[in-house]
């Protein structure tokens, strides 16, 4: 396909962040980095029977909500789709777009979607960062829509214990290391967890003050100091290791928590199903409140750490397996269920079930 630039003026923001317009024969045009009402001219970079896809040459014409973005790799690293609009823009046009998602794909004509609960901190709040090592052995972030990594000299998301620990790191290329995660817990403790396609790890070196994991295919293994780290809830410790899934932004798990105790009708004679419950964050606070908690979680590690972690509580079962297998194959029947599914979302049997029961 031959290169050509195409002038297009933003209709609106779609999900995954891209502006769309629309060319004058129909065809729909996604752009990233762009906002309502701009005229962009672009490069079209993809190109099939019902829309195109093109990166933004030039801003022909800005929108009054475009602002400066704070970080030099905007716009090249795959991380951040909105820090050229205002905190407060964004969570407006999250919320539009979750609406437009479920009129056009759920066919809800008017979907009860509540306004986003914003974050205490829109900076330095994530306590996860993954890295994919370049090939001089820095720590990289993919770029936008590719699979090629780069070095990254700056980043404003990750908390202040990742933020000292993070510039610092080197790994050896030849270490076969795919991924790199970081993760920190309570009193600034940090993991590092090294995901490699060896077996067994190579030559290891660390003078951080933090603990490391080696992430093969025989499984995990220990190279200095805990495989886990704690991180506090609202006063309540969770054990999280290294395999295990937690929420990555730790106040907003909080908000999240509390809007639940808030606003679920429960009682001792309820039955409540946490399904893709992880390390038990929801089940730590809601177990307490009902007759029967239900978590059901495929992860072995998350498994493992749902287990220390509600040891205290004698109303709770955790079923390890697919969500789709463990729900059909249960006889009880929930009065509530909480879904914290992956970012793939919810298996449409399980959506089936739930329509059903």
């Amino acid at each position: 396909m031959t290169e050509e630039l195409i002038e297009v003026t933003i209709e609106t923001l779609v999900y995954g962040g891209a502006g769309l317009g629309y060319l004058g024969d129909g065809r729909a045009v996604y752009i990233p980095f762009t906002l309502p009402g701009e005229q962009i001219l672009a490069k079209v970079t993809e190109e099939k029977r019902g829309h195109i896809k093109a990166v933004a040459k030039e801003v022909l014409v800005a929108s009054p909500e475009r602002i400066s973005p704070r970080c030099i790799h905007f716009g090249v690293c795959g991380g951040c789709h909105y820090q050229h609009l205002a905190y407060t823009d964004q969570l407006r046009y999250k919320h539009q777009i979750v609406i437009e998602q479920l009129q056009r794909i759920g066919n809800i004509s008017q979907p009860p979607v509540l306004p986003v609960k914003a974050s205490p901190s829109s900076w330095n709040y994530r306590n996860t960062l993954q890295f994919h090592p370049t090939p001089a052995g820095k720590p990289g972030f993919l770029k936008m829509g590719s699979h090629e990594s780069f070095a990254v000299e700056e980043c404003y998301l990750p908390k202040e214990a990742l933020g000292k620990v993070w510039p610092n790191l080197f790994i050896d290329p030849e270490a076969n290391v795919l991924r790199a995660n970081l993760r920190a817990g309570k009193n600034e403790d940090v993991l590092l967890t090294l995901e490699s396609t060896d077996p067994l790890p190579g030559e290891f070196e660390l003078d951080l003050p933090i603990s490391a994991v080696h992430s093969g295919p025989e499984g995990p293994f220990l190279l200095a100091g805990d495989d886990y780290v704690v991180v506090e809830i609202l006063g309540r410790n969770f054990k999280v290791s290294a395999g295990s899934f937690f929420q990555v932004n730790t106040e907003l798990a909080e908000i999240m928590v509390k809007y639940l105790l808030e606003t679920l009708q429960l009682s001792k004679t309820t039955t409540l199903f946490d399904v893709y419950c992880g390390v038990g964050l929801f089940s730590a606070f809601l177990a307490p409140r009902v007759g029967k908690c239900v978590g059901i979680e495929i992860s072995p590690s998350a498994c493992e750490d749902f287990v220390s972690n509600l040891d205290d509580f004698e109303n709770v079962e955790l079923y390890i397996g697919d969500a789709r297998a463990a729900l059909n194959s249960l006889t009880r029947r929930a009065d509530v269920v909480v879904l914290d599914p992956p970012r793939s979302g919810l298996d449409v049997e399980i959506i089936d079930y739930l329509c059903k029961n």
